[in-house]
Formats: structure tokens, C-alpha cells, sequence
């Protein structure tokens, strides 16, 4: 399988793809727990149903530490028991971010509240922007049909 289109040549896709790493390093060096990062970034990939990131993320998390129990509950995250309550409240906000054409209200705010318990207002705003930038990391493989399964580890710096 090949992608519709070839991001990884294209200088329009290498110009605007610098500036989404950009702000993708800026979220990482933030306050927001790196594995919350993560479980955030799988957690929208599955829901988007973006290969290319589930392989990339579920391989940086597991190189990061992150046991294979935790990675494979993620989906049913709600019955599993191994996730903190502020993980919990970064998966709902992430799964109402996700999902935002589904709701015509957007991010409950119940769910605005349980993540402000948990995160201060420099990793909200952390966790907000990273919700959207892996949902546009989504849409774009999705939309090219970017093949999945040969990530390596720390491929892309």
C-alpha cells in the first residue's frame, strides 16, 4: 500500500509539517506528563482510526516505559483500573475533543471541570493543544492513506 500522496517529499508538506513538529516540541517539553502525552495521542489515533500514529505513538510509548496492559486498555479505558484519575479526565477531554463534530456543544463542562482538577492552566492549555494537533496529524494520514507499520523509534527525531 501506498499513500496517496508522498508528505515525506513534498517541500509544501515539508514546510507546513516543520511548523506541526514545531509546536508538537513545544507541547512536549511542557508540563503535561509525558505518558499523559501519549495516552492522549493514541487515544484520538484510535478514534480517528490513523495507523500511521497508532504504530508511531504506541512504539514511542512503549520505548518510554509504558507497559503493554496499560497501551492495550486505552480503548476501554473507562473499565480498566489502570489509569490515574487525572489520565482519566485527559482521555475524556481528549475523546470530547476528538469527537467535537459529534456533540453540538463541544467539551462538556463537566468534563472542562474534572480536567481542571487535575492540571494547572499551563498544562490545560498544554493538553488542549495537543488534542488538536494529533487530530491534525490524524486527518492528514488518514486523508493520504499513509501506511502504517514500519515506524521506528525515535524515526523522526
Amino acid at each position: 500500500m501506498d499513500a496517496r500522496l508522498n508528505f515525506f517529499t513534498s517541500p509544501i508538506a515539508g514546510k507546513a509539517l516543520k511548523h506541526f513538529t514545531s509546536a508538537g516540541k513545544a507541547l512536549a517539553d511542557s508540563t503535561l506528563p509525558a505518558s499523559t502525552q501519549e495516552l492522549v495521542k493514541i487515544r484520538a489515533s484510535q478514534i480517528n482510526g490513523c495507523g500511521f500514529c497508532l504504530d508511531m505513538h504506541t512504539k514511542e510509548a512503549a520505548a518510554a516505559g509504558e507497559t503493554p496492559l496499560r497501551l492495550n486498555m486505552i480503548a476501554a479505558w473507562r473499565e480498566a483500573k489502570v489509569f490515574t484519575d487525572a489520565e482519566r479526565a485527559a482521555l475524556e477531554l481528549t475523546e470530547q475533543g476528538t469527537r467535537i463534530a459529534d456533540a453540538a456543544g463541544g467539551v462538556t463542562d463537566e468534563v472542562w471541570a474534572d480536567a481542571a482538577k487535575h492540571y494547572d492552566e499551563e498544562q490545560l492549555t498544554a493538553l488542549v493543544s495537543l488534542i488538536a494537533l494529533i487530530n491534525a496529524f490524524n486527518r492528514l494520514n488518514v486523508m493520504v492513506q499513509q501506511p502504517a507499520g514500519d515506524y521506528e523509534v525515535g524515526q523522526f527525531g
